[in-house]
């Protein structure tokens, strides 16, 4: 096939999960289709980050697109001016007119077997008022976008910033649910996921591919020794289910463990953290915060647990599979853990109130057989069925899928397509708002 692949940004460095799944399914489908990666660019990627894209594709084209940085006051304007939307921001900031007339003249150079749109946010930018010239069209969802905003909904005690969540989760729904009506099919990265689309979206064509690791990077070094009492976080801290999970365990986890283990640390291991998290560590030196490194491993080998006290969320977390290969004791919410195929007590531990959770890394923190038994069990099971070839491939087969699904959909006098809850019905470009 040749493939024309949809993104919103370069995928160098590998620094969140998002990137990582990515990376490695371009890469391994790369080996038996043509891909052809068109992305948005902010000017930030560096020459390097440009070369390293012949590793997952055989083209790349990049479309200028500047968004404001986070927390300026600028940003604070879109967030006000983005009332007046009925797109959310999280996809008006994405909105490219220039992606769009890229991505229409690609299609109507009728070289292109399949479009993949990566992430939701770029589907704002697929010209639909063409029912993409005949080529098949698949959306690939590493989340259900709206649940992830009804979370952060649900937790905000703030009543200015709940009503500011409430309308960005409403936003998100309807975009979501109409965006994911128009593709031929839906890849959602786990199975809740899929079930989800289907029961509140009404999607039909909407299958699941299981998050996959790299078994042969992720895997002790032996060259680093644990320490005894060090808990470690790895993840993007620009990414508010992130920022929210530190705030909850620092706030009201880490207290109840130092009583009982007083010299216990925490590693926050992520690009742009949050500048209060910046200020706690630098008045509390049981809390080092790393920001971005080039290699997670060595800071997950030293720690004597792995956290995942995620409250918001959706799709699945690549950073337990890494950590599991990595043979750490995990400690995890419900939500931190879903989606996953993991079991309570087998692979990692679940707690989903601070008590429970303090209670359960105590114990970890406290019976090295314990902890080991967690890791061991973990490693074992990630490496027997979750390397990404055997990912890739599915995801391979639904490409394929998803080429027999439109044509089998595609009327005979034209090429606007049919798809599910739209057939019959003219499909309408993305309000450019």
């Amino acid at each position: 096939m040749n493939i024309l692949w949809l993104k919103t940004e370069l995928l160098h460095p590998l620094d969140k999960g998002g990137k990582i799944r990515t990376y490695n399914m371009l890469r391994e489908l790369k080996r038996d289709h043509k891909i052809t990666y068109l992305t948005l660019d902010d000017g930030t990627a560096d020459d390097t980050a440009r070369a390293q894209s012949l590793e997952y594709c055989d083209e790349l084209v990049s479309v200028r697109h500047q968004s404001r940085q986070k927390f300026t006051a600028g940003f604070y304007a879109d967030l006000l001016f983005n009332l007046a939307s009925p797109l959310p921001y999280a996809i008006r900031k994405y909105y490219a007119p220039l992606m769009r007339n890229e991505i229409r003249d690609r299609i109507r150079t009728g070289k292109f077997d399949l479009i993949v749109c990566d992430f939701l946010a770029q589907a704002a930018n697929v010209p639909f008022d063409l029912g993409c010239d005949g080529v098949p069209a698949l959306l690939f969802q590493h989340n259900v976008e709206a649940m992830i905003w009804k979370r952060h909904y649900e937790v905000q005690s703030n009543p200015l910033k709940k009503s500011y969540l409430y309308t960005q989760w409403l936003k998100m729904r309807a975009f979501e649910q109409k965006m994911c009506r128009r593709f031929d099919s839906v890849v959602a990265v786990s199975s809740d996921d899929r079930d989800q689309m289907q029961s509140e979206y009404g999607v039909e064509s909407v299958f699941a591919v299981p998050t996959g690791v790299d078994t042969d990077f992720f895997r002790p070094s032996g060259n680093e020794k644990p320490s005894r009492h060090n808990i470690v976080f790895t993840g993007s801290m620009d990414w508010l289910p992130n920022e929210d999970a530190i705030t909850y365990f620092t706030e009201k986890i880490m207290p109840r463990i130092k009583q009982a283990i007083p010299d216990v640390t925490l590693t926050v291991v992520g690009r742009d953290p949050y500048p209060s998290l910046r200020d706690l560590a630098s008045r509390d030196s049981s809390i080092e915060v790393t920001g971005r490194v080039d290699d997670v491993r060595p800071y997950i080998e030293r720690a004597a647990a792995y956290i995942v006290p995620l409250r918001i969320g959706g799709g699945t977390r690549l950073k337990i599979y890494e950590a599991m290969a990595m043979e750490k004791a995990i400690i995890s919410t419900t939500i931190g853990a879903e989606g996953l195929p993991v079991q309570d007590g087998a692979e990692l531990l679940l707690a989903d109130t601070e008590e429970l959770f303090a209670e359960a890394l105590i114990r970890v923190l406290s019976d090295k057989v314990l902890a080991s038994d967690l890791g061991n069990r973990a490693a074992a099971t990630v490496r027997s069925k979750f390397g990404w070839e055997r990912v890739a491939k599915k995801f391979g087969a639904i490409c394929e899928e998803t080429l027999v699904l439109a044509h089998s959909r595609k009327p005979a006098s034209g090429k606007m397509r049919e798809t599910n809850a739209n057939r019959g019905k003219p499909i309408q470009p993305v309000a450019e708002t």
